[in-house]
């Protein structure tokens, strides 16, 4: 299995069970394509109003960045369409997430590019901010900041922000999460429900007598964890 492979719930879990920092974008960015998977470094960016702070950074990305893009959580102009998706496709980026809206959604569609939003509005910005002199590293994605040291992971479940110099941890963690749960699944549809597996109602006895027993304990205990 490839990195780009593992679902955005099997990093979030792995990063649990390492006990590692990730932050979630905020609920509500969707893929504009339901079956879209993306990994890639973080190419942060402010919009002011303007698309050639898109220009500049996409001529700094590096092959398979993922341009993330920081419009407030605006939903009243769409601040990218097809010509800035099409920028990025051609400089080699992997996919976009806007905190805020998109519009040329009928054009989007053709071009099928890897792209996560709010939603769409058919209004571009009439607005020209003052830029700020972070605009080219650094992006706020609701409550926190992006930067070039984070890994971007996004499908239909979310958007997840990933510590880089962790990410190899990251990987082996969730590659493993992922072939113990499937083995599992595998299990049930034999004819071994997951209660069996699990040895549940040896837990629910101990519980009756302890009742300060956790299942997570228990988990622990038979090596089959898949909580935490």
């Amino acid at each position: 299995m490839h990195f780009a492979d593992l679902s955005t719930p099997l990093l979030a879990d792995a990063c649990l069970r390492l006990k590692l920092p990730f932050r979630v974008a905020p609920f509500g960015i969707r893929p504009l394509r339901p079956d879209t998977h993306i990994v890639g470094r973080a190419l942060p960016v402010r919009h002011y109003g303007s698309v050639d702070v898109f220009l500049e950074v996409i001529g700094m990305a590096q092959q398979g960045d993922v341009l993330v893009i920081d419009n407030s959580g605006r939903t009243d102009e769409g601040c990218i369409g097809d010509l800035t998706v099409l920028e990025a496709q051609d400089g080699g980026l992997s996919g976009i997430v806007v905190w805020g809206v998109h519009r040329d959604t009928a054009e989007l569609m053709r071009i099928s590019f890897p792209v996560f939003s709010y939603g769409t509005c058919p209004a571009g910005p009439e607005r020209l901010d003052q830029r700020d002199p972070d605009a080219l590293s650094t992006a706020h994605v609701g409550s926190f900041t992006v930067t070039s040291a984070d890994v971007v992971a996004a499908d239909s479940d979310g958007v997840l922000f990933l510590p880089g110099q962790h990410i190899d941890k990251i990987f082996d963690m969730a590659q493993g999460i992922f072939q113990k749960e499937r083995h599992q699944a595998e299990q049930i549809q034999a004819g071994v429900n997951l209660r069996q597996q699990l040895k549940f109602g040896d837990y629910l006895a101990r519980r009756a007598v302890e009742p300060a027993h956790t299942f997570r304990q228990h988990l622990r205990a038979i090596g089959g964890a898949i909580e935490e």
